[in-house]
């Protein structure tokens, strides 16, 4: 009993250092400009769901079904599921070991046998061996090995929750970024399509002045070189649209070959994206938390390498019944009963243990890299977002302004070469600059689009804002409907927020 005692109070030893989360310097705020507003709501948790922010009914069915069939998604499950027996295996150490064993034999005994008595010969026998009870083995664990071991799985466990997490994220994010692709090649292609029916005409039209002798061959071959490659490149994207789709068809779990999404032009606007303050995004980011996840694990490591240098203690009860027949295998004089312990300290190793030691730190040391770079890497793809939508914002309206005056360009040519001011050189290119300012206009969105899915991706998901909340603009001026979150929700405290949904220019 002084034994069991003992070992009590030393169990509360554990060698190693204590886990520390460390520090990271996060800069004040992001560098926005006039693009971006700040909001004062008063509640922001995360949205697992934010994709339907973008209010697309056919993305919301595909990331349906991405969730439940991918099987990148399957196999994160199964690596969470491994990390959590693996910590209830490790748990288990804690706790004594019992095991049932029994035997049963006939033995004859030699007559020719060392003598254990030089006075009392040997005699040779036969009889039944029989033998039942219970074996205990408890490691008391006294400088905390199994501690360690246990802290170290829990954290592993933790880390592989936050890669399902993450991998949740990545699914959904990259489904969403190939999505608006297609549908961006949907529009340039719609784009393209109705090119080539104004560029039919404008053939047709030609070669009834080319019959009357009105014009040359040289503008009819004009005509027809233009229609000719813009029939080319609409056929080009076909063919980059049949791939988005290929690589969709891949994430929600559905064989290429039976998969399809009908050609559609959406009008999809960019939602406002709430942006949090930096900090936020270190407690957001899944791949940030793995990342500190995998240090604490790394962590527990080095103590499970320094316990090794310490004395072993291992309890060893005995308990059971030894006969020669079973009518008297479970009686009281069959009984028999043993306490000790085991106790080993490795003397001598030629260095063994000290150099787990060092493996473990520099273990820690390339975790602790890993999460200082997984920051950085966070802040400098949100600053990437906020700075790449404020570009894309001014460039839709410049965008949007150059296809109209694109459409005003060739309306004028049209008529100057019908009032025979001008040759018809100009008309096509006047139909060349509208069929360049109309797709770089459906390109603009595009980008916007993935773009702010990126952005939602480094911020580490959607914000569900469903408290009111007070927006305070550039001038300090309050008002609630100026920097509504996700879905005109709102957002979280401090918040710079978008000014405004931009909608695709016609």
């Amino acid at each position: 009993m002084c034994a069991v005692a003992s070992a009590a109070l030393l169990t509360a030893c554990t060698v190693g250092p204590d886990y520390k989360q460390p520090h990271v310097d996060a800069p004040p705020a992001w560098h926005t400009e006039g693009y971006w507003r700040v909001a004062q709501p008063s509640h922001a948790p995360l949205d697992p769901d934010w994709w339907k922010s973008f209010s697309d009914d056919t993305l919301n069915g595909l990331e349906t079904q991405a969730l439940a069939q991918n099987q990148t998604l399957v196999a994160a499950s199964a690596h969470y599921d491994q990390a959590r027996a693996t910590l209830a295996n490790n748990e288990a150490q804690r706790l004594p070991e019992v095991d049932l064993s029994g035997a049963a034999a006939r033995e004859k005994i030699s007559k020719n046998r060392p003598l254990t008595n030089y006075g009392t010969p040997n005699q040779s026998t036969v009889q039944n061996s029989l033998q039942i009870g219970p074996t205990v083995n408890y490691d008391t664990d006294l400088f905390g090995r199994i501690r360690r071991e246990v802290e170290g799985a829990k954290a592993s466990a933790e880390q592989s929750r936050d890669d399902l997490a993450n991998a949740r994220l990545v699914l959904t994010t990259d489904l969403a970024t190939d999505y608006f692709s297609l549908r961006e090649l949907d529009a340039e292609i719609d784009v393209l399509n109705q090119s080539v029916a104004l560029q039919e005409k404008a053939l047709n039209y030609v070669k009834s002045e080319h019959e009357l002798g009105s014009v040359s061959g040289l503008d009819l071959l004009q005509q027809q070189s233009l229609l000719d490659s813009t029939r080319v490149q609409a056929t080009l994207l076909v063919n980059q649209r049949e791939t988005e789709e290929h690589a969709i068809a891949a994430l929600v779990g559905v064989p290429a070959p039976q998969f399809t999404i009908a050609p559609k032009v959406v009008q999809t606007a960019v939602p406002a994206i709430p942006l949090g303050v930096p900090s936020d995004v270190l407690q957001r980011r899944p791949d940030i938390a793995s990342a500190e996840r995998a240090m604490a694990a790394a962590n527990a490591q080095i103590g499970v390498a320094k316990a090794a240098f310490f004395p072993s203690l291992t309890l060893v009860p005995g308990l059971g019944w030894e006969s020669t027949s079973f009518a008297s295998l479970l009686t009281a004089p069959s009984l028999f009963w043993t306490l000790g312990a085991s106790l080993s300290q490795v003397v001598f190793d030629g260095g063994r243990r000290a150099a787990n030691v060092d493996f473990a730190s520099a273990g820690y040391k390339a975790a602790e890299a890993n999460y200082r770079q997984a920051v950085l890497t966070a802040f400098q793809q949100v600053q990437d977002g906020v700075t790449g939508l404020s570009v894309l914002d001014d460039a839709s309206k410049q965008s949007s302004q150059a296809v109209a005056d694109a459409r005003k360009l060739l309306s004028l040519a049209n008529d100057r070469y019908s009032g025979g001011l001008v040759a018809y050189l100009d008309v096509i290119t006047a139909q060349q600059s509208l069929l360049t300012s109309e797709r770089q206009d459906v390109q603009i969105h595009g980008q916007q689009m993935s773009l702010a899915v990126s952005l939602v991706k480094a911020l580490g998901g959607g914000w569900d804002g469903s408290q009111p909340a007070v927006a305070v603009g550039a001038s300090g001026a309050s008002g609630a409907s100026a920097a509504s979150g996700m879905d005109g929700k709102d957002t979280a405290p401090g918040t710079p927020v978008r000014q405004e949904a931009m909608n695709h220019a016609d």
